[in-house]
């Protein structure tokens, strides 16, 4: 790879982005789901390739603590006017960035989850002197990861398990910290959200199995997803 091909070009990369309000955009919704949405956070730098902003969570909840994943959650009808809105509370809650202090410069796709979320992902933008601050609550750690990681080939892990008779991807990244040597598994929707914006954005795909993620209308059938995410984790390539 070039190293200079992934330094950020925000016109190059709008393009490639859907916008927010296209009818191209599959924007998908079902009473049985929770509407939800995430920013994809991107810092980018004049002379070296743009960071992805991720957060650790903490163990709060009982569906997705502990995991690595975006800014981002559930729409709250009484704060929210907008899934837009969503994104970017939850971005300040998080990680403590303002909205007057995102660019949004594009969408991808909606993303049905195990657990019964629709995730509309909203690419943004903050400057590399934004200061981050986790909401100690909701965050234990807040990471900065070079594209040039997810990019890769090598950090890109995939592993088919079977569900429902069906075999279902699983897509995964080993990361370990530079200076804590702590190993952060990045898996699930994050891992799914990462490499589909590596597609569309770089044109690299990553994965050997060629395998689709199941749609809403299968999912939504779907019961006992603790069972399916013990089985996925328990087998990760360390």
């Amino acid at each position: 790879m070039i190293k200079n091909s992934f330094i950020f070009n925000e016109k190059i990369i709008k393009e490639k982005l859907i916008p927010c309000d296209s009818n191209s955009r599959i924007s998908l919704e079902d009473d049985s789901f929770t509407k939800s949405a995430i920013l994809f956070t991107i810092i980018p730098y004049e002379k070296k390739p743009y960071d992805l902003v991720l957060i650790h969570r903490t163990n709060r909840g009982s569906k997705h603590r502990g995991e690595i994943s975006f800014p981002g959650g559930k729409f709250e009808p009484s704060k929210d006017a907008s899934l837009m809105d969503t994104a970017l509370r939850e971005t300040c809650e998080e990680i403590g960035v303002d909205k007057k202090n995102v660019k949004i410069i594009g969408c991808l796709d909606d993303f049905p989850t195990l657990t019964r979320y629709i995730i509309t992902p909203f690419v943004g933008l903050i400057s590399k002197n934004q200061k981050l601050k986790k909401d100690k609550k909701e965050v234990q750690k807040i990471l900065k990861i070079s594209i040039e990681f997810f990019l890769d080939k090598k950090n890109f892990k995939e592993q088919a398990i079977e569900i429902d008779g069906e075999p279902f991807p699983i897509f995964y990244y080993n990361y370990i910290e530079s200076n804590t040597k702590k190993l952060y598994t990045i898996w699930g929707a994050t891992a799914y959200l990462i490499s589909s914006f590596i597609e569309r954005v770089h044109g690299i795909t990553h994965s050997k199995l060629g395998l689709k993620r199941f749609q809403l209308d299968k999912i939504k059938f779907l019961k006992e997803y603790i069972k399916y995410k013990n089985q996925i984790t328990k087998n990760f390539d360390k």
